[in-house]
């Protein structure tokens, strides 16, 4: 009996806490005013604000169906219960960004500003971000065409803890060519060459769509992007890829790599050339005399070239002292080390006369 008492206790509003959770069926429903039956004495009340802000969340919904809300106040000056949307509106504004994210559906959103990054945008009074490299063909470098416009895009990423809503644009106007590069990859495998053009440069590589031929599809096949780490251009060391390669250049490239997840190939120029190392113990055996051309000083050393892919490092401490080497001069050393693994070369000068201290 006592048990029964303590129950119904709870329902009434002097039991209630602010900010307390609770769960109810809606009992009214209109612009201005929600009721909804929680199992107290009186009714909860969702009025103004409250109510705009959960717009998202109350579509659809009508009398008889159950809600969630926050108690805002447990009892006003009326003898109301208060409570809010705001607060189950955003949770399950989140848990509805995740289901269509897993679900991979398309949602309309408004284009608001451009940045660096991209675009920020809008789905009722959400904000969220579509990248720039989540933008199609179409829009691509014409983001400003979306501006205040609705287009369909699909969401990526959602992070509630950092208030992340991360949308796709591409995946919804690309999604054919996207579908056709995911064939395409699969006929693609390491060791493949391409003829492709450079479709963008960056400190770290050059990004390059190469056209992949599709069995029994038809001629044109699928156009598939890749990126040549500054690493993979050249055996020799390449400071800016910039001063090697133009925007629209077309190069030929030999398949590293496969990242079938993200739709990507690594690529290399270099591998499609013998390795100027791989005979280095036999052409430039320790105790061997050559001449090269000074290309670099360094606080620890001179640097010479012999040829292309091949130098090798005078250490300071093996420099003549009285000697100074200015880049592009001849200068004739002989090999006191190798280091074929970590590709390096220590080196000795030649003396031609007798140093100073010894006269």
């Amino acid at each position: 009996m006592m048990d029964k008492l303590m129950a119904g206790a709870a329902s009434f509003p002097g039991a209630l806490k602010k900010g307390q959770q609770v769960e109810g069926v809606i009992s009214a429903l209109g612009k201005k005013m929600l009721l909804i039956d929680i199992g107290a004495k009186t009714e909860g009340v969702v009025t103004g604000d409250d109510i705009v802000e959960a717009s998202d969340m109350l579509e659809g919904l009508k009398v008889g169906d159950k809600i969630s809300a926050f108690v805002k106040f447990p009892e006003n000056d009326q003898g109301q219960i208060i409570l809010s949307l705001k607060q189950a509106a955003d949770e399950n504004r989140w848990s509805r960004f995740k289901k269509l994210m897993d679900e991979e559906k398309e949602l309309d959103v408004v284009g608001l500003e451009v940045n660096k990054g991209g675009m920020v945008v809008k789905i009722g009074d959400v904000r969220g971000f579509v990248p720039t490299s989540q933008f199609g063909e179409k829009f691509l470098g014409n983001m400003e065409e979306l501006l205040n416009k609705s287009f369909k895009v699909r969401v990526i990423e959602v992070d509630r803890d950092q208030n992340r809503l991360i949308f796709s644009e591409k995946l919804v106007s690309d999604s054919e060519a996207l579908a056709k590069k995911g064939e395409a990859l699969e006929m693609v495998t390491v060791g493949d060459k391409y003829e492709g053009t450079v479709s963008g440069i960056m400190p770290f590589g050059v990004f390059v769509t190469v056209n992949v031929p599709m069995k029994g599809k038809e001629m044109s096949g699928a156009k598939v992007e890749g990126l040549i780490h500054i690493s993979e251009i050249s055996w020799e060391k390449v400071e800016d890829p910039n001063v090697l390669f133009k925007v629209g250049q077309e190069v030929k490239v030999q398949v590293i790599g496969i990242d079938k997840a993200n739709g990507k190939l690594n690529l290399s120029i270099k591998q499609m050339t013998k390795d100027p190392w791989a005979d280095i113990e036999t052409k430039y055996a320790v105790g061997t005399k050559h001449t090269g051309k000074v290309f670099r000083n360094a606080p620890y050393g001179v640097f010479v070239n012999f040829e292309k892919g091949i130098d090798g490092l005078i250490h300071v401490s093996k420099k003549p002292a009285e000697k100074e080497f200015a880049i592009g001069d001849s200068i004739e050393v002989f090999v006191e080390s190798l280091d074929v693994k970590n590709r390096r070369m220590s080196l000795g000068v030649v003396l031609t006369e007798v140093p100073v201290a010894y006269k």
